[in-house]
């Protein structure tokens, strides 16, 4: 599976106790203009409506000495929402490398935030590295939790939410992306992948190609005025956005897990025996057979003999 797959469900059935410390705030930060300890704080950002930002996120975000963003343009926007100004140090894909050691350093001795430009950060980006190496020094780890364009897309897609990956962007070149895609054709889950507009026809096209017609949910927008979430198969989709063009905006694309196999036919069986029965015994060649379709061994095996009797 590609290197960027992430698995998610289940986590939604632990069940939390909680107490006016953890409804409130938390018992480790009791007063929002409190000095923060040093460490790294991972701090989710709206992904449209701005009244999606937390009062725990925002009073981080004006606390923190030092903010890790990924654009300082666009958080410097959401800083001048909230009336307050901080040192800002790209953190992004080109500069993660050269920055992630004067950042673990000042960690040790102040609050740094770590951002996107929207929703939560980790997630389709670099800063799992910026985590990792912070566990490895011994720098304190917090997560300050908020949207996520990829959760928020599942929910608006009316498909099961019970299990799903996280695919990220595929590949641009056509090659990649076909394979991206057959890697993930037989995961019985719930797909979720992020696009842009120009590609989106073609990604939903090579999409059908190799995960047949299944039902999914083109989701843009969101939390936006003009929040759109489109329901169809993936042909329909496909041509929709062939003949219409690609949307504007932030999109996601989620894609229904693979419908149930047909059952095995007694004409199935004879075909996978014959095959079997020529590198096999004939209770090996059931058993194969049995694994493959799950057909009863003990019939199989007696079709096994009236074959082999048949040669």
């Amino acid at each position: 599976m590609p290197k960027n797959l992430l698995a998610g469900g289940g986590l939604c059935h632990v069940h939390c106790l909680m107490n006016d410390a953890t409804i409130n705030g938390t018992a480790d930060d009791p007063s929002p203009e409190a000095p923060l300890p040093p460490g790294l704080y991972i701090v989710a950002t709206p992904i449209g409506n701005l009244g999606d930002l937390s009062p725990r996120a925002a009073s981080i975000l004006s606390r923190a000495e030092t903010i890790a963003v990924e654009d300082s343009r666009v958080t410097a926007k959401l800083l001048n929402r909230l009336g307050v100004k901080r040192r800002m140090t790209p953190y992004h894909d080109h500069s993660g490398d050269h920055v992630r050691p004067a950042l673990i350093a000042r960690m040790a001795t102040e609050a740094v935030a770590l951002v996107s430009d929207a929703g939560t950060p980790l997630i389709s980006d670099p800063g799992y590295k910026l985590v990792r190496d912070a566990r490895d020094a011994g720098i304190a780890v917090t997560t300050i939790p908020g949207p996520c364009a990829a959760v928020a897309a599942l929910t608006l897609a009316g498909l099961p939410t019970d299990r799903f990956f996280f695919l990220g962007f595929l590949p641009s070149k056509e090659k990649a992306r076909a394979d991206a895609i057959a890697e993930v054709a037989s995961v019985r889950a719930t797909l979720i992948l992020y696009e842009s507009g120009p590609r989106l026809a073609a990604t939903l096209s090579a999409l059908e190609r190799g995960l047949g017609d299944r039902e999914a949910a083109v989701v843009r927008e969101i939390s936006k005025t003009f929040e759109e979430s489109v329901t169809a198969p993936l042909s329909a989709l496909a041509a929709r956005y062939l003949e219409n063009g690609g949307p504007k905006g932030e999109i996601v694309i989620v894609v229904g897990p693979p419908g149930e196999a047909p059952a095995a036919t007694d004409a199935d069986a004879d075909i996978l025996l014959r095959d079997a029965l020529n590198r096999l015994s004939v209770g090996q060649a059931a058993s194969e057979v049995a694994k493959a379709t799950g057909l009863n061994r003990r019939e199989l095996y007696s079709r096994a003999i009236a074959i082999r009797g048949e040669s």
